[in-house]
């Protein structure tokens, strides 16, 4: 998906995309897992494969070995996905852990859906990944 730099950051900040998560996908680190968590969000939305490999933990289900195989899934859902909000409800800051509880509005096949997430970050090698996450009942 074509994205530009000068629109609105897709993370809800109000801050252009350029200023706002675009720094964390060229390679800024987040300073916790609130930032991570919205930076991943906008990589789906603009489609930076990488950067969501990059942040995930080995030990998430979905993580795959096969780089190759796991880019063309994750290109494939943000290709078909219209994100529509990201909305923030929670954040449980921790030196080693954290948590962030978020829903995803979005749009797939014309059909309009959401899920909410309580999202678990673990902070390794001074930077944060996403390990896991738990969906809560709609």
């Amino acid at each position: 998906m074509k994205f530009s730099v000068n629109s609105k950051c897709p993370c809800g900040s109000g801050n252009k995309y350029k200023n706002c998560c675009q720094v964390f996908h060229k390679g800024a680190i987040a300073k916790n897992a609130l930032f991570l968590m919205k930076s991943r969000y906008s990589a789906y939305v603009v489609g930076d494969v990488n950067y969501i490999i990059k942040t995930t933990h080995q030990e998430n289900k979905e993580y795959k070995q096969d780089l190759q195989s796991w880019k063309k899934e994750i290109k494939s859902f943000s290709d078909e996905t219209e994100f529509v909000k990201l909305e923030i409800f929670d954040f449980q800051d921790g030196e080693l852990e954290a948590f962030v509880t978020f829903r995803v509005n979005m749009k797939i096949d014309d059909t309009y859906t959401f899920f909410t997430e309580v999202s678990r970050f673990v902070h390794l090698e001074n930077r944060w990944l996403y390990i896991d996450g738990e969906f809560i009942n709609q």
